[in-house]
């Protein structure tokens, strides 16, 4: 075949339509019993998330009824701004965050008649990671007060008689001696609570601690004990096995790997003779990290699958793996399903779910019986053609301080387009991922197959900083964001040029968040890029820091950027905005005008910066929108736009119209191509 028409002019199937009212963004996958449930989040609907369940029978539907005052759930926690688990179910009994008016709901679905019962009040708190009691008529919850001067978090038992809805003195603060607390989870008989606690400056992932505690009658803690506390060293996913052994993540050994309590004794036992009784070891040490940062509230990377064996996901250099680890002596068997885990892996009388990706199929809801699966839910409508995909090549590559940075490469395909015997190589977008802790992988991904049907090439970074690898590897970071962040990032494209897969003059980096500081560092530490895309990008680290930022991550980049104070001439080293003379390519900046942990003003700031020095640059501010765009409108504005913006850099005339900034034809001096 002969190439058909130029890279980045190919029509394509992946449109913004099919992305955004097509597709769903699938999450909170739980069991009860022969009950599937999940939360979904539907951009073409305000982006409000929904509970579902789907029964036995293999129905599925929305079972929330509305709140008393007439309103629509929307099932979302806010506790550190990034929520996580906003439901819990026991036996058919749900419990619910309502992210509109902050309230914890109780429903019930065998005494429907009774509707949604409130079980908090109104005000300024926040509530997540919910577990039910059902013996002791209470629900467990972080609780994230927001009424005084500082934000207070604690670990909570709210009354399951909705008696605290008119009197919040009834809700119980079970634990309160840390700046943070996570995954309450009672033990199988009732009568332990395990937990997990950290302080600034720290994040979950880089320090932790693990406790538990006899619980009494009225859900409060009695004796208690730390089982997990060792500076550097990061615990997570507390588990009780049946035995009533507990089960949780740990990175001591420089991988996230799983460990388990044997000889767990009476809490009422002191001293040493507590300490003799139990013993804390690995399930199966091995060079791969069975969870992933805490970001949000609720991870659920494995489960208890019988008496005798863990269900778990683990990942090998960002590539996602299912299967069994026995508890006795921890032999590991991978289940070869060809499905990678993506999110939550559940189970419950021995049936498995998982969310999970492969290649080929989007994130779906999946139950594997046997070794076979069957898909209960996929969260796109309709089924990629297998002939326009560009499938994932996994690179290593050198950087520049002799040190190795990962990712994830992508030829351009269509199945109406070739590249063989073409004359031009195509055009490049290098994708930084946000964090900086997350991490790309290699599955279907409808945002990036919406550039490669199109002709683009697109390589996906795991900078030094990344999870998914050692924690040596994600704590390379420390100190140094904005150097070997930005340094991977430039000499992953440097190495595709070399290698002669993609056209030198045509390369953009882009990012969001996290990503969008490496992004807009990377344009100006080097000419490597000839444009740049950034969605809620950190711009200027003083400013940000000066913002009143949210508890959870005040601290963060003084970790990340190893500054004593904001005179440090480090602040002002890293941050784009003081380096704005050194870009010497066009830059579009996307941005939510409400988002409470990347500010507008960093995006404001830094198109000022780049137009008082007369460069090439377009800001687009997304009215009501705050960190990641959840409105159907926004996302396809935010994609035409890029999508404008590369084509008028790069000369590329496509034949649809697109949305584009105004302002940006005007800088670039011609009206827009496509």
């Amino acid at each position: 075949m002969t190439q058909q028409a130029p890279y980045g002019t190919w029509p394509s199937a992946v449109t913004p339509e099919l992305i955004t009212s097509r597709t769903v963004h699938l999450s909170q996958l739980r069991i009860d019993g022969a009950d599937t449930y999940w939360v979904e989040r539907r951009s073409n609907r305000g982006g409000r998330q929904v509970l579902l369940r789907r029964g036995s029978d293999g129905s599925i539907g929305e079972i929330l009824p509305p709140t008393p005052s007439g309103s629509l759930v929307d099932v979302r926690s806010r506790v550190h701004e990034y929520g996580g688990k906003a439901y819990a179910v026991n036996n058919g009994v749900i419990v619910v965050c309502d992210g509109n008016d902050g309230r914890v709901y109780r429903f019930d679905l065998k005494r429907r008649i009774a509707g949604l019962v409130p079980l908090t009040g109104y005000g300024d708190m926040r509530h997540g990671d919910l577990e039910i009691d059902a013996a002791r008529g209470l629900v467990y919850a972080v609780r994230e007060d927001h009424r005084g001067a500082e934000t207070v978090n604690t670990l909570v038992a709210i009354p399951l008689d909705g008696s605290a809805a008119r009197d919040d003195s009834k809700v119980k603060t079970i634990f309160a001696d840390a700046d943070f607390v996570a995954a309450p989870t009672p033990s199988p008989d009732g009568e332990h609570l395990a937990w997990i606690t950290w302080n600034s400056p720290y994040m979950p992932w880089a320090y932790s601690t693990l406790h538990v505690g006899n619980l009494n009658e009225d859900g409060t803690i009695g004796i208690q004990r730390t089982l997990a506390d060792e500076e550097g060293v990061s615990v997570s996913e507390p588990r009780w096995a049946d035995n009533v052994d507990l089960c949780f993540i740990s990175n001591k050994s420089g991988y996230r790997n799983l460990y388990r309590t044997e000889g767990f004794p009476p809490l009422g036992v002191h001293g040493d003779d507590w300490a003799d009784h139990l013993r804390v070891r690995a399930l199966h040490p091995m060079e791969a990290t069975f969870s992933r940062p805490a970001w949000e509230l609720g991870l659920h990377s494995y489960d208890v699958l019988d008496g005798e064996h863990l269900i778990a996901s683990w990942a090998s250099n960002a590539v996602w793996h299912l299967g069994t680890v026995k508890l006795s002596n921890g032999e590991l068997e991978e289940w070869h399903t060809g499905w990678q885990p993506v999110g939550n892996v559940a189970s419950d009388g021995g049936r498995v779910v998982a969310l999970a990706a492969t290649e080929t199929n989007v994130p779906s809801i999946i139950e594997v019986v046997d070794g076979k699966v069957t898909v209960l839910r996929s969260s796109g409508a309709s089924e990629p053609d297998l002939h326009s995909i560009a499938f994932a090549t996994p690179l290593t590559w050198p950087t520049s301080d002799d040190q190795v940075a990962h990712g994830f490469f992508y030829h351009p395909d269509n199945v109406v387009e070739s590249e063989e015997g073409a004359s031009e190589l195509p055009p490049l977008i290098v994708n930084v991922h946000g964090g900086p802790t997350s991490a790309a992988d290699p599955t279907y991904n409808l945002g990036v197959q919406y550039w490669t049907s199109r002709g683009f090439a697109y390589l996906d970074v795991n900078y030094r900083g990344s999870s998914g690898f050692s924690t040596t590897y994600r704590k390379a970071i420390y100190g140094r964001w904005g150097e070997v962040d930005v340094a991977d990032v430039i000499s992953g494209a440097k190495y595709l040029v070399e290698h002669g897969l993609v056209d030198p003059a045509r390369i953009a980096v882009r990012g969001a968040s996290a990503g969008g500081f490496t992004a807009l560092n990377a344009v100006a530490g080097s000419d490597v890029f000839s444009a740049a895309c950034t969605r809620y990008a950190i711009a200027d680290l003083k400013l940000l820091a000066q913002s009143k930022m949210p508890k959870f991550e005040a601290h963060y980049v003084q970790t990340l950027i190893g500054y004593k104070d904001l005179d440090d001439p480090v602040v002002a080293q890293r941050s784009p905005i003081n380096h704005v003379d050194e870009i010497n390519a066009p830059l579009l900046l996307l941005q939510g005008s409400s988002d409470p942990i990347v500010p507008v003003n960093q995006a404001e700031s830094m198109f000022d910066a780049v137009d008082a020095q007369g460069l090439p640059v377009a800001l687009e501010i997304f009215r009501g929108e705050e960190h990641g765009f959840r409105l159907a409108q926004n996302i396809t504005k935010a994609l035409e736009a890029e999508l404008s913006f590369y084509c008028q850099v790069w000369g590329i005339h496509r034949e649809e119209k697109l949305y584009s900034p105004a302002i940006l034809w005007l800088l670039l001096g011609a009206a827009p191509t496509c």
